[in-house]
């Protein structure tokens, strides 16, 4: 059996950030990652990030039929490739608002207030544009402006202003309220995630050793302790692998709960329905599960002016091209490009974050309305509907019985509806009613019911990819890590990715994750101890 003195199961957005900081302080690490390599031309050209969901390179979780979804389930993709979510996602660098992370040391998290996580944030960051008291220039994580920015994309923010949201440059200063054009994970007109910056920095290193493909089946304990992690190649044979110092579980907020309990750590009922033994009874994992939920509101277009038919014929050449000889073009755009957040519930911060897609957009199941338009996308920030994360079986195999309860409170539907009331003023403002033909869905009528709007948002409501909170960091009883990221009662086991988040941030939850493996990071190496 190799030894290796960390083990980081999980190459994501965590992941990556946490491997190379202890690889350049010169500690051996293996990184483990379930998926291949991030070596397809689509995970880097950031207008291709469509086609890559759906494929081999994610995970394609699928809840229980949800009773908030009227019977349908949740389908939630998620990265499965190195980089992980950030070599998958829209790349929108978000952080999320400064109370979300006092209210994480409030509830046990302590020493993960704001002021406590923005010089990790600034430190992470290499922002094009922005420096300053809110920002980084010299940090391995590229953050910049878009190079492309579609004419629908400008008319959005005109009329969300017009409908009364003030415009903002900066989503993550000192106020993150408005509308405006989000800033991105890229670099040179390409994706930058954590496996191309990070890991990147590392890679060829004698003392990292990445294995890909590599399916966990579980965390070795002994004694109490983890020592290592067996897991299993696509020729079918299982390899064990010891850790001299400490395992670090960076699975996601899926995937990490699967793990634990599939190495005995878990609530203790649960884990004997599976036959599993019992390491170390832990009620809290898998519980907790939080995510972001939208419910789209379309709009057709008098001419064709969206990104419809792009991908095909002369038009795919033409961008290709212009991608290939420059790294601009419709090809260097996130797609994703403008978006808001807004207050719609008069708490004194936004509720309600609104992402702006210059075309008609399903969802896994669901094809988008035919012909030329855009999706407006209200999403709730900061759910208060709680699931959970199960095992189906004792098999590895075997996909986790997960229940997202999605707007499974009056509040949730009830702020739901009111950024779908949002979306649909911002559709009638003057900038885009130059443009919009008619409201495809909910209704074309403008005055409309808030039952109408709430059985609109039930039907059509979607993941905005965000699943957090199943490995809880806190003191408490239902807590599963401390706020060193340790395991309750398991020494040598951290967990360093979204599930560890107490409550969701009010945003993309990427830039975050990044900002978790960066802690992690320093606990193990003792930064500032």
């Amino acid at each position: 059996m190799q030894g290796y003195d960390y083990i980081v199961i999980g190459g994501g957005s965590a992941g990556c950030v946490i491997t190379q900081r202890l690889v350049a302080a010169g500690k051996g690490v293996l990184l483990l990652e379930a998926g291949k390599p991030d070596n397809h031309p689509f995970i880097h050209i950031p207008g291709t990030f469509v086609r890559v969901i759906g494929s081999h390179r994610t995970w394609m979780y699928r809840s229980e039929d949800e009773p908030g979804l009227k019977g349908r389930p949740m389908h939630v993709p998620q990265g499965r490739t190195l980089g992980g979510g950030s070599s998958v996602n829209a790349m929108i660098y978000i952080r999320g608002q400064h109370e979300d992370y006092d209210h994480w040391a409030e509830q046990g998290a302590e020493g993960w207030g704001w002021e406590d996580v923005l010089p990790v944030f600034r430190r992470a960051e290499a922002n094009q544009r922005l420096a300053g008291p809110w920002h980084g220039t010299e940090g391995m994580l590229r953050v910049s402006d878009t190079r492309h920015r579609h004419p629908l994309s400008y008319a959005f923010i005109r009329a969300a202003q017009e409908a009364g949201v003030p415009y903002t440059d900066d989503f993550n200063g000192a106020r993150q309220e408005g509308a405006g054009f989000f800033q991105t994970t890229t670099m040179e007109g390409r994706r930058g995630s954590t496996a191309a910056t990070y890991l990147a920095s590392v890679r060829g290193r004698p003392n990292l050793t990445i294995r890909t493909e590599a399916t966990i089946e579980a965390i070795t304990v002994e004694n109490g302790a983890a020592t290592g992690v067996r897991f299993r190649t696509p020729d079918g044979g299982t390899h064990q692998a010891a850790a001299r110092e400490e395992v670090i579980l960076c699975a996601g907020g899926i995937g990490s709960p699967k793990v634990l309990q599939l190495s005995g750590i878990g609530p203790a009922a649960h884990l004997a329905e599976h036959g599993i033994d019992l390491r170390r009874d832990l009620p809290g994992v898998g519980e907790n599960y939080q995510d972001h939920i939208s419910a789209p509101v379309y709009g057709q277009t008098r001419e064709a002016v969206s990104l419809l038919g792009h991908d095909r014929g002369w038009r795919s050449i033409r961008h290709g091209l212009e991608y290939i000889l420059t790294r601009s073009g419709l090809l260097s755009s996130n797609i994703v490009e403008a978006g808001a957040f807004v207050d719609t519930g008069g708490a004194g911060r936004p509720d309600v974050q609104i992402h702006l897609t210059p075309t008609l957009v399903g969802d896994v199941h669901r094809p988008a309305p035919p012909g030329h338009g855009i999706t407006i996308n209200p999403c709730i920030l900061r759910p208060t509907s709680r699931g959970t994360v199960r095992l189906r079986s004792a098999s590895v195999q075997d996909p986790v019985v997960l229940r997202t309860n999605a707007l499974g409170t009056e509040e949730d539907i009830a702020t739901l509806v009111r950024g779908v009331k949002l979306s649909r003023r911002i559709l009638r403002a003057p900038s885009l009613a130059r443009i919009i033909e008619r409201e495809i869905l909910p209704s074309a009528a403008e005055d409309v019911s808030d039952d109408v709007l709430a059985d609109h948002a039930r039907t059509v409501a979607k993941t905005v990819f965000h699943p957090v909170g199943t490995c809880r960091m806190g003191r408490d009883g239902m807590a599963v890590v401390d706020p060193q990221l340790r395991v309750h009662g398991v020494p040598r086991l951290r967990v360093a990715d979204a599930s560890v988040m107490p409550t969701l941030v009010s945003g993309n939850t990427n830039a975050a994750a990044v900002m978790i493996g960066e802690r992690c990071a320093d606990f193990l190496l003792r930064v500032g101890a």
